[in-house]
């Protein structure tokens, strides 16, 4: 093992046994307890696993909730229960709630969502819709850009994020080829997919697991139905993507006056095809329709599992392409979201912190940039998964964030700036397969990716304002 990795090990794993080890007074939160002292331990290893990486993101995930089960729960180990009766114990989780984080209703609304891109590559409907949809934008290199990104962004909507940049960078590598080796209209193009996928991710609950983590805390009056998700991502969506078209060709302008872009096939006719867009068709429309049906966005989802599955359009062997490391991620951060919340720890930190002597304004904009810092360096959802939590406790606490929006707005800001982190290569999968391609420096990659944060961050803040105007916030 080399120096490096095992100074990771040790920095992720003994830090959180020192603080164990720690007097409970040593943290300054009054009424601090035994069990929220265990929370914090597992907070700071998820924390520093997903941010040094030590093992994967996804088993760190798998780990706190094992470590949950294993210390907080009322099946723990006889060791971590004993003293269990004394007032500064504090509060026992229940198994259950813990395991239910792996069958979320939100876990199932990413499932739904990966079936219909595995059925959707698998009878080529994402190709031929790029190809159908691509025509009406001509041979200028500026509007085919324009194209690229649009579709990038709709299949993003939909589709893993990955995924989508996987497939259009290889839709784009013909273009590539046209470029002569100085013309700067080729980063461009090569940013323009990465950008376009991690802003259209944005436009729906399933697009990227950042908007499904804030899902789990904007329940009750702060509920949030798919079709009003898009009803204000959709049109940031646009804003953002126009700007980004706009800088990218500015920045990188061709030297090129006309392009072909020539994308094969057609769409398929057989029965199992057709059950395919029938499928995808009425799941996002009864998406789109919100409950008026009776049903929520979670019950919907499962309509295309049962479909697919029962007409053998998914398989057995299909099923293991789904990204499961994906679900395990996010389950594992909904895991550490019920230790903060049901322990107290959350409330009792933001609580120790005098958060109703500053301005609401300048606490949701520190939590923003806080949170678009750290999603420039750390993956998007690792990111969410240790904020939100806090954010949400953060809102319930300060009643002065009534005014500008409350628990809805500061969840909102801080859920959009997760997606917007994209100035690094390791910011985000698809930077990292446009990089990876060797078409574009990570000095563009950063100028243009810090541009749009803070562009996308402005822009938010808008949004909410103008939510708040209208009386949705």
């Amino acid at each position: 093992m080399k120096l490096k990795e095992a100074l990771r090990y040790l920095l992720a794993f003994g830090l959180p046994i020192v603080i164990l080890c720690l007097p409970l007074s040593a943290f300054g939160i009054e009424g601090m307890t035994i069990q929220e002292q265990r929370v914090v331990a597992i907070f700071v290893m998820a924390a520093l696993c997903w941010v040094l990486e030590p093992i994967p993101i996804y088993a760190t995930s798998v780990l706190v909730i094992v470590l949950e089960l294993l210390v907080l729960s009322d099946k723990a180990l006889i060791f971590f229960k004993s003293g269990v009766e004394q007032p500064d114990f504090g509060v026992v989780l229940s198994y259950k709630d813990i395991m239910a984080t792996f069958a979320s209703p939100i876990i199932m609304l990413f499932l739904g969502g990966f079936f219909l891109a595995m059925a959707a590559t698998k009878y080529r409907l994402d190709v031929n819709l790029a190809r159908v949809l691509l025509k009406p934008f001509g041979h200028k290199p500026a509007n085919v850009m324009l194209g690229l990104m649009v579709i990038t962004a709709i299949f993003s909507m939909f589709m893993s994020n990955t995924a989508t940049t996987a497939m259009m960078l290889a839709i784009l590598v013909p273009v590539l080829s046209i470029f002569s080796p100085g013309d700067r209209g080729k980063a461009a193009f090569a940013l323009a997919i990465p950008v376009a996928a991690n802003i259209g991710g944005i436009g729906t609950p399933i697009g990227t697991p950042p908007n499904a983590i804030a899902l789990k805390y904007l329940t009750g009056e702060n509920y949030i139905g798919f079709g009003e998700w898009m009803s204000f991502a959709v049109p940031f969506v646009v804003v953002m993507l126009l700007i980004a078209w706009f800088l990218l060709k500015t920045l990188f302008p061709s030297q090129q006056d006309k392009m072909e872009l020539a994308i094969k096939g057609k769409f398929l006719k057989t029965p199992k095809a057709i059950v395919v867009y029938v499928t995808f068709a009425v799941t996002i429309l009864l998406w789109l329709m919100g409950s008026s049906h009776g049903m929520n966005s979670y019950t919907v989802a499962l309509i295309p599992v049962a479909v697919f599955s029962v007409t053998k359009i998914i398989g057995k062997d299909d099923l293991k392409n789904i990204s499961w490391d994906v679900l395990w991620l996010v389950s594992g951060g909904f895991a550490l979201g019920l230790a903060l919340d049901k322990t107290g720890l959350a409330s009792h930190a933001v609580s120790a912190i005098p958060f109703s002597e500053f301005s609401p304004l300048l606490v949701i904009l520190a939590v923003t940039l806080l949170c678009l810092l750290m999603a420039n360096f750390m993956s998007h959802t690792a990111t969410a998964n240790l904020l939100m939590p806090i954010v949400a406790a953060l809102a319930v606490s300060m009643d002065s964030l009534a005014g500008f929006g409350g628990t809805k707005a500061i969840l909102l800001c801080v859920t959009f700036a997760a997606s917007l982190g994209m100035s690094l290569p390791i910011s985000t999968p698809p930077n990292a397969l446009a990089h990876a391609a060797g078409h574009t420096t990570t000095g563009d990659m950063a100028k243009v990716g810090a541009a749009l944060g803070a562009i996308g961050v402005t822009l938010t803040f808008v949004m909410v304002y103008l939510m708040r105007v209208v009386g949705y916030v």
